[in-house]
């Protein structure tokens, strides 16, 4: 590609999940009550473990943490999607599109980090009970949440850099609705192999690293609890790891679907539609899959907003009082 052709880029095109003008509306609002309900829902969430001094355990730590994240993961995607929408704008900035890809990325593996640290929680309260409060100390748990913070936070900047060597021509549309990786690259005119080479590798590498942790704590999990004689123990036991385990399986195969979609397909509108599943809809069940079948995190929710209620009802009398 002769330097001619290459362009100091200013700005890109979201290409979004549809051109057509009709359906702008129904995204908005769809996507509008999406975000809005998995804001408020892990909020809640986070809010409910803080007030209650009973919830101030490592499993409620590592899930304030992950409700954290699932809230800014979100944050990073969606309002720019809306105001687009809004403003019947397809712009998003250079700037603004790496700043996106950096914060998507970090996110989103820091999400899977969350989620092998909170497996490995629960293979240590189920397989050694008894060591479980001098294993998980607050230091260690903290620790842990440190270490990933560090290590998606280098990753992120990494990916970042290695974008932002490549130059790109006059085809500046990148047919989703935010800035990923993978579609950036792919808009290059410069040399892409050690950026895919690069991508690739850690994919690899950060990818399979928590899903072989994962594996690896079910499995003994497994173990101990089929070597349990009580049934109530069994039960007791799986009821502990059972929210975790469907929010693992929601976040693997949805984001394996995203894989097989853009694979089958070769469709960019397929993946972006496909993508919405890990981006939106998995952050926005994860409050209700915990707290459903949680009695510790409903009573907790139970307290807050009974609470809330009632200093609500003070602050009234009290502005109402001459």
């Amino acid at each position: 590609m002769g330097p001619a052709n290459l362009t100091q880029v200013s700005e890109f095109l979201l290409l979004g999940l549809s051109e057509e003008a009709e359906l702008q509306p129904l995204i908005f609002g769809l996507f509008l009550s999406m975000y809005l309900v998995t804001v408020l829902g892990n909020l809640l969430l986070i809010l409910a473990f803080s007030s209650d001094p009973h919830l101030h355990t490592p499993m409620y730590f590592f899930l304030s943490n992950l409700s954290f994240v699932d809230i800014c993961f979100t944050s990073t995607t969606i309002p720019k999607m809306l105001l687009n929408i809004q403003t019947h704008s397809k712009v998003i900035t250079y700037e603004g599109c790496i700043t996106q890809m950096y914060f998507f990325t970090l996110f989103a593996v820091l999400d899977d980090f969350l989620l092998t640290v909170m497996a490995y929680d629960r293979f240590v309260a189920i397989c050694h009970p008894l060591q479980y409060t001098v294993i998980m100390h607050p230091r260690l748990c903290g620790l842990l949440v440190l270490v990933s913070w560090i290590l998606c936070v280098l990753n992120s900047f990494l990916q970042s850099l290695m974008v932002l060597r490549l130059s790109f021509c006059t085809n500046l549309e990148i047919p989703h609705f935010f800035c990923e990786l993978n579609p950036m690259v792919q808009l290059a005119c410069s040399d892409t192999f050690l950026n895919n080479l690069v991508m690739y590798f850690v994919t690899v590498l950060l990818g399979s690293g928590p899903l072989a942790g994962i594996l690896y704590s079910y499995s003994k999990i497994v173990s101990s609890i089929r070597a349990m004689s009580s049934a109530q123990g069994k039960y007791k036991a799986f009821s502990t790891c059972a929210s975790h385990l469907l929010v693992v399986s929601l976040f693997y195969l949805t984001s394996l679907g995203v894989y097989l979609s853009s694979a089958v397909t070769h469709s960019s509108q397929s993946s972006a539609a496909a993508s919405v599943m890990y981006t939106v809809v998995t952050p926005m069940l994860n409050p209700f899959i915990y707290s459903l079948r949680n009695k510790d995190i409903k009573l907790a929710l139970k307290k807050f907003l009974g609470m809330t209620g009632i200093k609500e009802t003070i602050i009234l009398r009290l502005i109402k009082c001459p």
